[in-house]
């Protein structure tokens, strides 16, 4: 992967790990769905601010992945997304106030192993 190739993926990442806060930010703000509340929740989405950026957050980063996908191959940059779970789980961590366990931990390195392996040519 050219270093060219390799901001281009990270952007991507980027704007899917920022697009993944944003949407959980927005689902706090709406609260459990149940049958009940089901209809009322689909349109209070369509008026969330997180939720609506989320969203084209994760658009944005689609279109980018896109565009790497023209240059590298699936078989690379498919697995090379998993990096964004790393953002997430360090998301949930700093901002959120969730917890990270042992197995999370193990559980993140094996993923940051596998993309090294994916990625080394």
């Amino acid at each position: 992967m050219t270093l060219q190739e390799l901001l281009l993926f990270l952007a991507a990442i980027a704007f899917s790990s920022g697009g993944q806060l944003l949407l959980k930010l927005g689902a706090i703000k709406l609260g459990a769905v149940n049958l009940g509340n089901a209809l009322n929740t689909v349109l209070r989405i369509l008026f969330t601010p997180e939720l609506l950026i989320g969203l084209v957050l994760y658009a944005i980063s689609a279109v980018l992945f896109i565009l790497v996908l023209t240059r590298v191959k699936l078989s690379v940059a498919g697995p090379a997304v998993s990096v964004s779970y790393i953002f997430a789980v360090l998301f949930g961590y700093f901002l959120l106030k969730e917890p990270i366990s042992v197995r999370h931990l193990f559980g993140l390195g094996f993923i940051v192993c596998g993309v090294l392996l994916v990625l080394k040519r």
